[in-house]
């Protein structure tokens, strides 16, 4: 939690000054029981009116002081809180952009998701808290003690009393928080989660008819959630009852004390008043105490939860720019080289991907195929380093990817991924996220070779069509033409497409590949694949089998001696139809 303040350095005035008034509010209330006292004493003991109408002014002078003060605090209190909150969720969103799909693979999108919302929200409340109060009701609660004592000194031995009492009651209940709340808030991440695998996959649970199943698992989990927060909201309220005991004990002690003070002549019926507001005050304070520190527990609780992620190395993160070794030469541009490459998920067990060996010149076309699970994604993902490998190294211009910054790699690199995302705009914003420089007629152009210009021209808007979040009102084969054309629009050394045609029609597939073949300039193209229709003009087909490479080689050299690519292929066509798959593929 610690390491988090260092948000709040651009707002030091702001949380000196918001304490700094509390303080100053806190003082004028304390000198409110003198004022109280004078006026029982002095003004209604002599039934001096004049006197009475006086003090009276004085108390509500100390008051309006003390609001000015107060708001004044609350303003300064707020703006650093709400500052802090903001840096802390920009630099908390900025350190996820920097970790690996394997750092995010461990954490978990819900945790990430509940780490941004409700933990900064809670740390957010207890900076705002701590400013308005922390420094003010310790000190209201030891003032009260000290102006006691100037009051009357073994009336005031009841304030030594009471406060340590006090100070074993809050804390020890604070101590027992803490880590209860860390643990609402792990169960708050389960929650998360399902709620987001239940918004995601909607459509699947209806299809299936799970939607009593998920409704039981989600009660299930906010159960869980309900029973923890309420032990540990038990806990919390321990705290007002307690203090409560303590402080009426205190008071009825006090007026005892000060009864028989008055009847002996010590104190006056004043000073006794001063002292029971006094106490009265220590009780305001120790609630407002009490609440503070279940908010702060909160907080504390939450803001460690923050810190585990940001403590996390960044986990790719490129090489120096002082390390770059200049310009490549041009024959080496667009190539890619796997140098017996294996690759591990985190936690997943045996290796995605094993002995991964080949080559790919500038230009040529790669087509990856294999069953489900047989490591595909996995090895074009390696390309732009969305992964780091476990074993041997990727190439791209004959440098290692780890040697690159990774703007300057992925600048070289357009990825069309498995599934199509498009973002709330409009189709112009999200084809320039390939090149935010592209003019008009490079979008059109990238939309042409995507097989995309047919169905943006008759939308109204045209490029200025909106496109609704995650692009839903866009059928899935649009979804993946316009995901394909902003990549083209990058023009890019290197363009890998992972399955990015599965919901194209045979007909638009082959015009797809064909465009992007005949695209100006050399373009390495890796195509990944279930179709073998779409990789029959591939310079080199790699087939995977269990993340290992069963086949390496052309359409016709694989067809004789792969017997996985056999049977992929001739479950796709029948025997002896090569030649007719070949002028489909063509067309």
């Amino acid at each position: 939690m610690k390491k988090l303040l260092i948000y709040l350095r651009d707002y030091k005035k702001e949380s000196v000054l918001g304490p700094l008034f509390k303080l100053l509010e806190a003082s004028f209330e304390l000198i409110v029981p003198l004022v109280v006292a004078a006026m029982i004493d002095t003004g209604i003991g002599s039934g001096d009116k004049g006197y009475i109408w006086r003090m009276c002014l004085i108390m509500a002078a100390l008051g309006l002081i003390g609001l000015v003060c107060a708001v004044t605090a609350q303003y300064f209190a707020a703006k650093a809180a709400v500052g802090f909150a903001t840096k802390l969720r920009h630099g908390l969103f900025a350190h996820i952009q920097s970790l690996s799909f394997s750092q995010m693979d461990k954490e978990g999108t819900s945790t990430l998701i509940t780490r941004m919302t409700s933990d900064i929200n809670q740390v957010q409340s207890g900076v705002n808290l701590v400013l308005r109060l922390f420094l003010r009701s310790p000190f209201i609660v030891f003032g009260a003690m000290l102006m006691a004592f100037t009051v009357d000194v073994k009336a005031a031995l009841i304030f030594v009393v009471v406060i340590p009492a006090l100070s074993v009651i809050v804390f020890g209940i604070m101590l027992i928080s803490i880590p209860l709340f860390k643990k609402v808030q792990e169960k708050l991440d389960g929650v998360m989660g399902i709620t987001r695998e239940n918004l995601t996959g909607v459509r699947v649970i209806r299809a299936f008819g799970e939607e009593e199943h998920e409704i039981l698992k989600f009660d299930s989990e906010t159960d869980a959630l309900k029973h923890m927060q309420t032990f540990a909201g038990k806990i919390s309220a321990l705290m007002n009852p307690l203090t409560y005991v303590v402080i009426n004990a205190g008071l009825v002690a006090l007026i005892y004390v000060g009864a028989l003070r008055v009847e002996a002549g010590i104190l006056s019926q004043g000073q006794v008043v001063a002292l029971v507001n006094y106490m009265s005050q220590i009780l305001v304070e120790l609630v407002k105490l009490a609440n503070l520190i279940i908010t702060v527990t909160k907080a504390v609780a939450c803001g460690n939860r923050i810190q585990t992620i940001l403590e996390i190395p960044a986990g790719m993160a490129g090489a120096d720019l002082g390390m770059q070794g200049g310009d490549k030469p041009s024959e080496s541009r667009g190539t890619v080289e796997f140098d017996h490459v294996s690759l591990r998920y985190y936690k997943g067990g045996e290796e995605a991907l094993t002995d991964i060996h080949f080559k790919a010149k500038r230009g040529d076309t790669i087509g990856v195929i294999g069953g489900t699970g047989s490591g595909k994604s996995s090895l074009v993902n390696l390309i732009p380093r969305f992964y780091d490998v476990e074993k041997g190294c990727v190439k791209v211009d004959g440098k290692d990817v780890r040697e690159y910054p990774l703007s300057e790699l992925r600048d070289k690199i357009g990825i069309v991924m498995q599934k199509a995302v498009l973002f709330q705009g409009t189709i112009r914003d999200n084809l320039l996220w390939g090149n935010e420089n592209a003019g008009d007629e490079e979008l059109w152009q990238a939309l042409r070779t995507a097989q995309a210009e047919e169905f943006v021209l008759q939308k109204k808007d045209r490029l200025d069509e909106r496109i609704e979040q995650e692009g839903r009102n866009l059928s899935g084969g649009q979804k993946q033409r316009l995901s394909i054309a902003r990549a083209l629009v990058k023009k890019p050394e290197i363009l890998i497409l992972d399955d990015s045609a599965s919901a194209l029609d045979y007909a638009t597939d082959a015009a797809l590949r064909k465009s992007i073949k005949e695209m100006p300039g050399e373009t390495t193209v890796f195509i990944v694949s279930q179709r073998a229709s779409s990789l029959l003009h591939a310079d080199l087909i790699i087939v995977l089998d269990d993340g290992e490479v069963a086949g390496m080689g052309t359409h016709g050299e694989l067809l004789e001696n792969c017997e996985v690519y056999q049977e992929i292929y001739y479950s796709q066509f029948e025997r002896g139809g090569e030649e007719a798959a070949q002028k489909a593929a063509q067309r």
